[in-house]
């Protein structure tokens, strides 16, 4: 989940929160949408924006990844370079946490569970921020690799690695193209990263080439549902405001950052077109009387209609 830092009321549209207090870059702006409207790198996006939208390339589902990094994810890069501070300093607070949590809402994975045993696994984050959550799988056995496309936040890793003596590999890449040899990994994972700030045409492609036959992909991202009813100020409410068929890309003019999410369908379909099953679909709800961690989500809207959602897909084909 990410928390982008506060910034003054203005027309924005929101993408998908990402968690309230996470940071990690890939993916999204609320104005972006870390999950609809809100998103996050890190948790939750902080801006909201009416974004321009774009239908996608249906011929794109199997699309192989790029050899270089996408114009998009260049902006996303630049926009999570400048959040980059204001990440570095929760990560010691994330990396100190006990306890896996998922989404704005911090919802315990005892709750969730949705990860299962994951000691001896070998898993990868795409689109990691400061990777406080690859620190919580490396305490409990996995053997985690961090991919991200922004310097600054791995920088942020770095220090973090060498604070809480946990060390597991950092990789400076986009999760749409990411330099590793197939077949490598037990899990991927995404939480608010790849997950909204990279084209799923891409980055599914890309989680699936380095999975195994058997591997799992969880990745959380923000609800339809709250991407549909968000008004220009990115304010949820009880109303439909979105068009759903063609969502896909949603670009933020006033960064020019770019977030990605898509309807129930088409996810289905770039899954299996993929080589995944689908094996969970998680709506997460707050939990009751909680507090929203941000501006545009009215209290108990979230304990009425999901804000955030949780996948979880099985590679069954080589």
């Amino acid at each position: 989940m990410w928390q982008p830092p506060a910034r003054p009321t203005c027309a924005a549209w929101p993408l998908g929160p990402t968690g309230s207090d996470r940071a990690r870059s890939g993916s999204r702006a609320t104005i972006s949408g870390r999950r609809s409207g809100v998103c996050s790198p890190g948790r939750t996006s902080a801006r909201r924006r009416r974004p321009a939208t774009r239908g996608r390339d249906r011929g794109a589902l199997s699309e192989p990844p790029g050899s270089s990094v996408s114009q998009h994810a260049r902006h996303n890069r630049a926009l999570w370079t400048t959040y980059a501070a204001e990440y570095a300093e929760k990560a010691p607070r994330q990396w100190a946490a006990e306890e896996i949590t998922w989404g704005i809402w911090n919802i315990p994975e005892s709750r969730v569970g949705v990860l299962g045993e994951v000691a001896g696994l070998d898993a990868i984050e795409l689109g990691c921020g400061t990777a406080y959550f690859s620190s919580w799988l490396a305490r409990r056995g996995a053997r985690p690799v961090g991919v991200d496309v922004t310097p600054a936040q791995l920088s942020t890793a770095r220090a973090m690695q060498r604070r809480f003596g946990i060390e597991f590999p950092l990789v400076e890449a986009s999760a749409e193209d990411v330099p590793l040899r197939d077949g490598l990994f037990d899990l991927a994972l995404s939480e608010y990263g790849a997950s909204i700030w990279c084209d799923p045409y891409r980055w599914i492609p890309e989680a699936s080439r380095l999975l195994r036959t058997e591997g799992r992909l969880i990745f959380l991202c923000n609800s339809s549902i709250m991407m549909l009813t968000g008004d220009e100020l990115g304010r949820v409410g009880d109303r439909l405001r979105r068009d759903y068929f063609g969502m896909h890309r949603f670009e933020w003019p006033d960064d020019h950052s770019v977030e990605f999410h898509l309807g129930y369908g088409d996810w289905l379909r770039v899954l299996r077109a993929n080589g995944f099953v689908l094996e969970e679909l998680i709506e997460l709800q707050a939990p009751p009387g909680a507090v929203p961690p941000l501006e545009y989500i009215p209290p108990g809207w979230a304990e009425r209609w999901p804000s955030e959602e949780i996948w979880g897909a099985r590679k069954t084909a080589p």
